[in-house]
């Protein structure tokens, strides 16, 4: 009795715990369980994955929201940068079925059925390399709203080209932009725009060593091709450089080196090796110095500003090494070719015997007014 008693509790418990796994399953998040068939319409080839979900014969609107994390790694040689994003892509698929049970506003679907339903073609138009986030779980889905509209988030990592013009460098404001282009549909059957409400945020704590984000906006880059026009956004970020570095490590020790040079004006004539010395090691110095200044950028064929700020200071310490050739040459020419007096008179006689032995100088009437005494006198 107890026996029979046994076997048939354990039979009402087991019945008991799979109605209530059933239970709790029909229960699993807001409108129950929602299967990938449920999506589909009762034919299923009425569905075509490859074809945008046109109505009333519009091309399909995309929306695209864009939140930018972070903008680091600006490279001036190999013009790139780093940009750390939310994409996030929303459009309206009428095709649907949803459930009736479906009460919530939304539903979190599973990120594999995107393989099966259509999404946009859309692809990052000047990116070199696009990693996606896996930590500590892939960084990406997917909700479907009650409207048929379907919102697309991922997490991105992304290397994007920015073609940058250094004519004013180190003065310089570059633009670098993120494109989003459609790859396989043109504008009769898909168009992208911008969010209405937030098309665009910008975290406050983008920090960059050399440059200042000062400014960020969207726009529209679709562009005409020979198969058509095709759509296509974009988001620029001005950055602005930044002087600090330049003007401690490359305008101030140049105009130092410029400043030292002048030293040999100073140094008398006699002090050959000194003044020589001096206005070597200047050139050398402003040469090393001009090349570490161009080390971080790419070889142009157009003159940039710091190339004709460095050319400028090269002339003048090239000049007053120039100084004293010339002197050596004024004051070395003969065994009495300089003054051994001290006073005016002596002067006189050295400038008088330059004249002489150059009378294409502008002032050689000195020599003919100091040579009229000693005819009279003769």
């Amino acid at each position: 009795m107890i026996q029979r008693w046994t076997m048939t509790g354990f039979r009402f418990y087991k019945l008991l715990a799979s109605f209530l796994l059933i239970f709790v399953h029909a229960q699993d998040g807001p409108g129950g369980v929602l299967r990938f068939q449920d999506l589909m319409p009762e034919n299923p080839k009425d569905y075509d994955k490859m074809r945008p979900p046109k109505k009333d014969g519009q091309p399909t609107r995309v929306y695209f929201h864009v939140t930018v994390m972070g903008v680091d790694s600006v490279n001036e040689n190999s013009m790139t940068y780093v940009a750390d994003i939310f994409f996030a892509q929303s459009w309206e698929d009428h095709r649907l079925r949803l459930p009736d049970n479906m009460n919530s506003s939304y539903r979190l679907l599973e990120v594999e059925w995107l393989n099966d339903l259509w999404r946009p073609d859309s692809f990052f138009k000047n990116a070199k390399q696009v990693t996606f986030q896996t930590m500590t779980i892939p960084n990406h889905y997917v909700w479907l709203y009650k409207d048929s509209t379907i919102l697309y988030m991922v997490k991105l990592t992304l290397t994007l080209s920015c073609a940058m013009n250094y004519a004013i460098y180190p003065h310089d404001t570059q633009e670098c932009r993120l494109q989003m282009e459609s790859l396989s549909h043109t504008t009769e059957d898909l168009v992208f725009d911008w969010e209405t409400d937030v098309p665009l945020e910008v975290g406050d704590n983008i920090e960059l060593p050399q440059f200042d984000l000062v400014k960020n906006y969207t726009a529209d880059c679709t562009q005409v091709y020979v198969t058509g026009n095709f759509t296509c956004l974009e988001v620029v970020f001005q950055l602005k450089r930044r002087l600090g570095y330049y003007l401690f490590h490359t305008y101030m020790p140049t105009c130092l080196i410029v400043i030292m040079s002048w030293v040999s004006f100073w140094i008398k004539p006699e002090a050959a090796p000194a003044r020589v010395t001096l206005g070597v090691t200047s050139l050398l110095t402003l040469s090393t110095q001009h090349a570490k200044s161009q080390a971080a950028l790419p070889p142009v064929s157009y003159i940039k500003i710091i190339d004709m700020f460095m050319s400028t200071c090269t002339v003048f310490v090239f000049l007053a090494l120039m100084e004293y050739a010339l002197v050596n040459v004024v004051l070395g020419d003969g065994p009495e070719g300089r003054p051994r007096r001290a006073g005016p008179s002596a002067t006189r006689e050295w400038e008088t015997r330059c004249i002489q032995r150059r009378p294409f100088l502008p002032w050689s009437d000195v020599a003919r007014k100091n040579q009229q005494p000693q005819s009279q006198h003769s």
